[in-house]
């Protein structure tokens, strides 16, 4: 790469591109990379700035921000994802299917605390739809050395940085439980927000069953839905830690794992996560899913429905960021809630 007079450049191969920035107008190239100056282009760019510019020089040692661009682009790139055309040394990643986006924080850290480069993403753990950014990536400076990028491949170790869980096929069982609506004392409102719910991640309910507060029935009725397919179950009601709260118990008595009984997010503290025979889960929601916007089961439902087993970790770094604000006009996931 030279560096000449932007009068003395006719002829010459332009080494990058060259941006045109006109407020509420326009913000893109004027000339791409490889664009060879002819002599009509000298005023164009020196309006836009250019009174020096970057030729073109081959360097077997060196590689081009685009070619390095592609490099970073690949160390990212996983299935149910597509890469967009390279412009200006920059390369985006976008989704080719709904789901939720993992990301291997650690390599990401790893790979921009090399410098010289940066792979800029949105937040894990989070769902996604198809057509939307996941991430871009590019280089700092026009030209980098190859030795730099080989050692940005050997700290990507052989395995991308993101992977997108596709939702998978799963069916939902609702355990309704508590004696007031067991007896028809009130209404079930509850059961509406949870379909609702599901709904947005195409969860069709098989089957709801009702329970007094005897954890002996809750538990037949959680058996009941198993029997017939349920793939995951949703107990609402008696959640809490007053006495007359059964539903816990019962869910113990069935379940082979329990991940957590609590969560350091609010609202939602009193979740309870359990899993039956190692893969199908069971959750006992509280009330506050009822009646709040957003809650501790919006941050579990997508990862449920993209068939992500949930460890005890990772309800525990959930508490910076797990205070919902409550806004009086919700933007979530657009919002620091559950990040």
């Amino acid at each position: 790469m030279k560096r000449m007079k932007t009068e003395e450049a006719v002829g010459q191969i332009l080494c990058h591109d060259v941006t045109q920035i006109i407020r509420g107008v326009t913000k893109d190239a004027v000339f791409r990379k490889g664009h060879v100056i002819r002599e009509e282009d000298i005023p164009v760019l020196l309006s836009v700035g250019k009174d020096h510019i970057y030729i073109w020089e081959n360097n077997e040692n060196m590689l081009h921000e685009n070619d390095a661009a592609q490099i970073l682009c690949d160390i990212c790139k996983n299935n149910y994802m597509r890469s967009s055309e390279v412009k200006e040394g920059k390369i985006e990643l976008l989704a080719e299917c709904d789901g939720v986006l993992k990301i291997d924080r650690e390599k990401l850290h790893r790979m921009n605390s090399l410098g010289e480069m940066m792979i800029a993403s949105r937040h894990g753990d989070f769902p996604i739809k198809a057509g939307e950014k996941i991430a871009g990536t590019r280089i700092i400076p026009l030209v980098i050395e190859k030795k730099k990028m080989e050692r940005a491949k050997e700290a990507g170790g052989g395995t991308p940085i993101f992977t997108i869980l596709p939702y998978q096929k799963k069916k939902a069982g609702i355990v309704t439980t508590g004696n007031e609506v067991y007896h028809e004392r009130i209404k079930d409102t509850f059961t509406p927000v949870i379909e609702e719910k599901l709904s947005e991640y195409k969860v069709p309910v098989i089957g709801q069953e009702y329970s007094d507060d005897d954890p002996q029935h809750i538990s037949a009725c959680i058996r009941s839905l198993l029997k017939e397919g349920a793939d995951m179950i949703i107990c609402t009601g008696g959640m809490s830690v007053d006495p007359d709260d059964r539903t816990p118990a019962a869910i113990r008595s069935i379940a082979s794992e329990i991940v957590t009984y609590g969560a350091p997010v609010l609202p939602g503290a009193m979740f309870l996560l359990a899993y039956y025979e190692e893969n199908i889960p069971i959750m006992g929601l509280p009330g506050c899913v009822m009646y709040a916007k957003r809650t501790i089961f919006d941050l579990v439902l997508p990862r449920i429905a993209a068939g992500e087993i949930l460890t005890k970790e990772d309800f525990e770094v959930l508490g910076e960021g797990g205070l919902c604000l409550s806004c009086p006009v919700c933007t979530f996931p657009n919002c620091g809630f559950g990040k």
